[in-house]
């Protein structure tokens, strides 16, 4: 009965952006050998003419498909970073180099709105959800730390002060281009290690992450790989990168510079190092725990892909507790939906730090 009316909902609210554009379809190759030559990945043919991954390449979708699996199973390597030295707090911005310099200035330095708190030792950091301004989830990190908890709410690449001048959203974050939208949550996950680092600086030795839609990806990817993150929220879950954008009405636009040059059978193989899916079952006797955030009528991160998760964290048997919120993906923000939220995140953090 509720789920026409929030369908009609969250239609709405999807067409409220206006400045969507599709953009053309691009391997994205040459973003992607920063990743290779930094990160101790071994170096293959792929397809590459003389094996030189900068020559013309004869076949680019085996060539991504062999660097995904390369980088899932060296993951460690791929997910390494060289440490920051240019930590700068001024009020609370904190500003830092991120650790994967790309060809834009603005994108290569991090900034993070900082809210200290009488927290014992306990911060969060927070990652808001893909377009979010300049001032998404400040009102979330602020409840955090009432709430006794120490945050830093972190800008992701491409995304407010870090946005390119050509651009009015985040399109180089997520687009049709397949090897910079692995750059960019790549460089995500190194942003919040170095973010974790400045954390541990200032004393805090009890951390947490908390993620919301993109975010929730990259809270779950930056977990898994930093042994200092005891608990996260994933707000709005997925096991595939690829399916959300291929099935969910946020990602429309994507979804049709994709159509024609790549099935969503390939998406998901060269997307995978970006899937919480390629990294669950490294969470498996790490005692972290999770609370995993779905919505009922969620339009944008279907319920059958979060339930596929859900299934997951039961069959590993991982340490979580789950929240399903009777709305959808954007209404998730709208009252009532986001006072239940942001409670609900609060007390678990708050329980399990």
């Amino acid at each position: 009965m509720l789920a026409p009316v929030f369908h009609r909902w969250e239609l709405s609210l999807s067409r409220k952006d206006r400045n969507r554009t599709v953009r053309p379809f691009e391997w994205g190759i040459e973003f992607l050998q920063n990743g290779i030559s930094n990160s101790g990945l071994r170096t293959a043919d792929c397809g590459l003419n003389d094996g030189n991954p900068q020559s013309e390449i004869r076949n680019p979708k085996s060539y991504l498909i062999d660097y995904a699996r390369r980088a899932v199973r060296e993951s460690d390597a791929y997910h390494s970073y060289a440490p920051v030295k240019d930590y700068r707090l001024e009020g609370s911005h904190l500003t830092f180099s991120s650790p994967l310099q790309t060809a834009n200035p603005r994108n290569n330095i991090v900034h993070g709105h900082y809210f200290p708190a009488q927290s014992d030792g306990r911060a969060v950091l927070v990652l808001p959800q893909w377009n979010a301004g300049g001032k998404g989830h400040i009102a979330l990190a602020r409840l955090l730390s009432l709430f006794g908890l120490s945050t830093l709410r972190l800008s992701m690449p491409y995304h407010d002060l870090r946005m390119p001048e050509e651009l009015i959203r985040a399109d180089y974050m997520l687009s049709p281009n397949l090897g910079r939208t692995l750059q960019a949550v790549r460089q995500a996950v190194m942003d919040c290690r170095a973010a974790l680092d400045w954390l541990q600086s200032e004393g805090y030795s009890r951390l947490g992450i908390l993620g919301t839609s993109l975010g929730s990806c990259i809270a779950l990817i930056t977990m898994v790989h930093d042994p200092r993150l005891r608990a996260s929220v994933q707000n709005h879950i997925s096991p595939y990168f690829a399916d959300v954008v291929w099935t969910g009405i946020s990602t429309r636009h994507v979804r049709a510079g994709l159509e024609g040059h790549v099935t969503l059978e390939d998406l998901r193989e060269i997307w995978m190092p970006i899937s919480p899916k390629a990294y669950l079952k490294r969470l498996v006797e790490t005692e972290k725990k999770s609370l995993l955030v779905h919505a009922r009528y969620d339009h944008s991160f279907l319920p059958d892909l979060s339930r596929e998760v859900l299934q997951e964290y039961r069959d590993l048997d991982l340490p979580h507790s789950t929240l399903e919120l009777r709305c959808g993906h954007y209404t998730s923000g709208k009252f009532p939906f986001n006072i239940i939220l942001g409670w609900a995140v609060c007390h678990y953090l708050r329980r399990n730090l």
